[in-house]
């Protein structure tokens, strides 16, 4: 490896992310951005370590070649280090894993749900089960509009 290489090399995270049944990615990185239970957070090389639950959402990564990865995530953790990331969660898609009339179909069941039930756990646990849905179809749009050339919030 050159000096050039080596300094490049030294400029990217280690990135893991696993779920229970997996191992999604591993790879260098220039950035990751990740939804944390208080507000989404970016992730730069050299970034100050801490530890954070995920709530449902989307993770972007941009590799070492310059291209953006998306992925579903149902929530987890993160841990991030000086030059690593590592993120552990119950479950995770690719974007092209997602099925968008799942999607539709899990929102639609989660909303009669909170509609016509008054227990509060299950209320809950609907809840939890829209947001992901939510997530899931939040980031098929996102995806759909970097298609037609359009920005996206």
């Amino acid at each position: 490896m050159s000096p050039t290489e080596g300094q490049a090399a030294s400029r990217l995270l280690q990135v893991e992310i696993v779920d229970v049944c997996r191992n999604i990615f591993s790879g260098r990185c220039s950035r990751v951005v990740a939804p944390a239970v208080d507000g989404e957070v970016g992730v730069l090389p050299r970034h100050t370590p801490f530890l954070t639950r995920l709530r449902p959402g989307e993770i972007r990564l941009r590799t070492e070649a310059g291209e953006d990865q998306y992925f579903y995530l149902s929530g987890g953790y993160m841990e991030v280090q000086h030059w690593e990331v590592s993120i552990l969660a119950d479950q995770v898609l690719r974007s092209e894993e997602i099925d968008r009339e799942a999607a539709l179909e899990a929102k639609r069941g989660a909303e009669r749900m909170l509609r016509e039930n008054r227990i509060p756990s299950e209320r809950d646990r609907a809840y939890v089960e829209l947001l992901k849905a939510l997530a899931q179809l939040r980031l098929l749009e996102r995806l759909s509009a970097q298609k037609l050339g359009r920005t996206w919030p």
